[in-house]
Parts: structure tokens; C-alpha cells; sequence
């Protein structure tokens, strides 16, 4: 519990406006999106929402004062416990430091504060005629401090790469308070170590983020869809594969399994060719109609060597809504076939896709379970989902096991534990086998270095 006569001090800080101690309230923060059981001891002894650097860099320093725990939060959108405060202590909600400060358009950098919605700095972009690519599938609700902090990827990654790629520098509030700036508009910068690297990715363990500067391109002029259905997983994956070895990349690629696409065609009562046991949607882009033909055209004859018996091309924007309505309703027609659906977050060279989704369907097999593969094919990130009901005898146990069986698997192949979901607490037991000792060794070392006192975010990663 967190004194009086400090919550007092913290008040002072952020105003009564900023403080919420109510059990309803600090309830509301204790959990995340992800797939973990409520836990008891996650519920904040207090919450925090800070409007500027200043606040939370004053909140930072009566924290690291008082050795209080603190877990960075946005809207909650998390998938892996990252900002479940599994430790109680405060968490620091930065959801109302929410305003694009500035667009330098000759440079193409925006500069943001975390709070703002992923969806609102793309449509901000667009509307001007400039593009922010990365989109995660909860954009229209995640934060630009969570993305980071999580390095979030999506269908585009297989193009345009992942948030990572776009964060050209960052304001950081260190553990005791300190103010720190990393990186900034220059497209070189070698002065040093990447600093700004260093936080995407680190999960609110070593810094709040309450800036940063992204950058930005322009946007492409013409975007199409394509759906491609398949006789084969294997050969859905081979397609993806040689489109993209021939030059026609696809600014998306999202894979689908035979038990994902029955569930959203039943869920939507779409009727289904009976040969289809997999499909790809492909997003193109590009600035010339004839340049976009060509990869469209290109993309359609290697599918056909690859066993598609369908391929459709979106010709209007109802269209394009409608080949998409299979990938966008997949999680909730999933999650209608059984009583708990536990979605994982894998990551594998794109080669393996085949050999990773035998070896998932060999594990689910084993444990008696239902499994779901769906997946950005373009950049091997996968998320395998177990169907089962953790209320039935045993079948908690079932699952446990068989995720931990398909994390080994995931590395096996020469891949890893997570391709945008993070780690947080959901795969911390797994870390040291994707790392190495050396590898543990090392970020525990810069985590000792940057946050000696153990407050940020503990419990999550290690």
C-alpha cells in the first residue's frame, strides 16, 4: 500500500483531475487484452495520468524516492501482460498526453506524445498526403507509447517494416526522473550507441516514453486487394515466398488456415469451394496503374503454379471491404468455435512456414486440441491459436504445456518467441531459451543500469 501522506505528494503533482484511488478504478487497470487469468495482486494501489514530461518525470522521482513500482500503461491494448501491474504499485496511464505537437514536412517527421491513437497519426498523414505505414490490428485503439514500446508490427511489416523502422527519436523519462533525449530528425546518426533502439521494444522496463519523433513517407498513390484461395497450406505459403523473390511485394500478405476459414465463412455464412484449406489476402500498392497490373498480374500466375482455385481482385471499395471481411472477423469466428481461444504471437524465417505450421498441428494433435493458424505470411509472423475450454478437468494443464511445446517449436526452426506481442508476462519462462545465458546476462545488466531499484515495470521480461 502507498502511504497517505505520498499520495498526497503525487496529488500534488497531477491535481485531483490526475489521481484515482477508487477499487473500481484501480480495478479498470489491472488488466490487459491479453489471455491472462485476473491476478490477484495486479490491482494498482494508485493511478496516475500525467499531461506533460514534467509530471512524469516529478512522478518518476517521489517513485524512485520511495521505491514505489511503476508500469507505464496507454489504452491497454497489450497482448502479453505488459501492463499489468503484477507487482501492484502505481500505474502511470498516459492516455490523456495525446497531441501531435508537430509535422516538419520538409524533413517528414512527425513528432508525437505517446498517448495519441495509432489509427489518428495514420489519418492524420493521409489526409495531408503522407504516410505513417506500421498498423497493428488494434490501431484504431492502441497508443503510439504502446507500438513503441512494444515494437508493434502488422500486415504491412512485410514491406514497410515494423514501428521500429519509422521511430527516428525519442523523450525518455529515466527511473529516477531524469530527462533523457535520444535520436532525433537526422537520417545518419552513428554518435554513439542507438539509444532510441535500445527503448523500442523494451516494454516500459527501462524509461517512459513521452515523445518521439517518427518518420514519415509519402503515400502511394493506388492500393489494391487481392484474395487467393488454396488446395494446400503448403502452397499458400510457397506463393507468398515467390511473389515476393520475384519483385511483386505485396504491402501485405495475410495467411489463413482451413479452420480459419471455415470458422469466418460460417460465422458470416459465406458459402466455401469445398478444395479450399488455405488463403492469402495480398494488398498491393504502388503510384503508376500499369506498375500495379504488372505485380497483380504477377502475384495471380505464380498463386496459380502454386495451387490457388480462386483468385479475386477487388475492383471497388466495397469489394475490397468484403475480401478482407474473412481476415478482419477472423479472431472473433475463432473464438466462437470453442469456450476459451489462447492466441500466441511466433515469429520464423519465412521459408519455415510450412514446416512450423506441421510441426503446430503435430503438438495441438498431441494434446487432443483444436488449432487455429492465421498470420502475416510476408514476414513469417504467425499466431497460432488453442481452442479449448480451461474449465474442463485437466485442460488448463493441456494448454500450458502444449504453448510451451510450440515455443520450443518456434525456435527449432530458427525462429522466435515473439513477432509483436513482446514478451511481458506471458513469456518471460521462455526467455533464457531464445536468448541464451550470455544473452540473459546482457539485458539484465542494462536493465540493472538504467533502473538499479527494480521499479520499472517489474516482473515483466526476466
Amino acid at each position: 500500500m502507498i502511504d497517505e501522506k505520498v499520495i498526497n505528494e503525487f496529488s500534488q503533482i497531477v491535481g485531483a483531475r490526475g489521481l484515482l484511488n477508487e477499487n473500481l478504478d484501480l480495478f479498470t487497470y489491472s488488466y490487459d487484452a491479453s489471455f491472462l487469468p485476473l491476478l490477484p495482486a495486479a490491482k494498482p494501489d494508485l493511478v496516475l495520468k500525467p499531461q506533460s514530461t514534467q509530471e512524469v518525470a516529478a512522478i518518476m522521482k517521489l517513485a524512485h524516492k520511495y521505491r514505489i513500482p511503476v508500469v507505464a500503461r496507454g489504452l491497454g491494448t497489450g497482448r502479453t501482460g505488459g501492463s499489468v501491474p503484477a507487482e501492484g504499485g502505481l500505474v502511470l496511464c498516459l492516455d490523456e498526453m495525446n497531441q501531435i505537437l508537430e509535422l516538419d514536412d520538409q524533413n517528414l517527421m512527425l513528432t508525437v506524445e505517446p498517448g495519441v491513437k495509432t489509427q489518428d497519426i495514420y489519418q492524420f498523414c493521409a489526409e495531408r498526403g503522407l504516410f505513417y505505414p506500421p498498423d497493428p490490428s488494434s490501431l484504431k485503439q492502441s497508443t503510439i507509447g504502446g507500438n513503441i514500446a512494444e515494437n508493434a508490427g502488422g500486415p504491412r511489416a512485410v514491406k514497410y517494416g515494423v514501428t521500429g523502422d519509422y521511430v527516428m527519436g525519442l523523450e525518455v523519462v529515466l527511473a529516477d526522473g531524469s530527462v533523457l533525449q535520444t535520436g532525433g530528425k537526422m537520417i545518419k546518426n552513428v554518435t554513439g550507441y542507438d539509444l532510441t533502439r535500445l527503448f523500442v521494444g523494451s516494454e516500459g522496463t527501462l524509461g517512459i516514453i513521452t515523445r518521439a519523433i517518427l518518420r514519415l513517407i509519402p503515400m502511394p498513390k493506388i492500393r489494391r486487394t487481392a484474395q487467393a484461395l488454396f488446395d494446400s497450406l503448403d502452397g499458400a505459403c510457397a506463393a507468398v515466398s515467390r511473389s515476393i523473390k520475384s519483385g511483386a511485394i505485396p504491402a501485405a500478405a495475410e495467411l489463413m488456415d482451413q479452420i480459419s476459414i471455415e470458422a469466418v465463412a460460417k460465422f458470416r455464412n459465406i458459402e466455401l469451394d469445398p478444395r479450399v484449406k488455405a488463403g492469402v489476402i495480398f494488398e498491393f500498392d504502388g503510384d503508376s496503374e500499369a506498375g500495379l497490373d504488372a505485380q497483380i498480374g504477377e502475384a495471380e500466375r505464380l498463386c496459380a503454379e502454386c495451387g490457388s482455385v480462386q483468385f479475386r481482385i477487388a475492383k471497388t471499395k466495397e469489394e475490397e471491404d468484403e475480401l478482407w471481411s474473412l481476415r478482419r472477423g477472423m479472431s472473433s469466428a475463432i473464438a466462437a468455435l470453442a469456450a476459451n481461444r489462447i492466441a500466441e504471437d511466433i515469429s520464423v524465417p519465412r521459408a519455415a512456414l510450412p514446416e512450423i505450421v506441421k510441426r503446430l498441428r503435430e503438438i495441438a494433435a498431441r494434446y487432443g486440441l483444436q488449432l487455429a493458424v492465421f498470420g502475416h505470411a510476408g514476414d513469417g509472423n504467425l499466431h497460432p491459436s488453442l481452442l479449448a475450454d480451461l474449465n474442463a478437468p485437466g485442460e488448463k494443464e493441456k494448454v500450458e504445456q502444449a504453448v510451451g511445446e510450440i515455443f520450443q517449436a518456434a525456435l527449432a526452426v530458427g525462429g522466435t518467441l515473439s513477432g509483436e506481442h513482446g514478451i511481458g508476462l506471458t513469456k518471460k519462462d521462455y526467455l533464457a531459451d531464445a536468448l541464451g545465458e550470455t544473452g540473459m546476462a546482457a539485458i539484465r545488466s542494462i536493465k540493472k543500469a538504467l533502473d538499479p531499484a527494480g521499479i520499472l515495470n517489474p516482473g515483466k521480461i526476466f
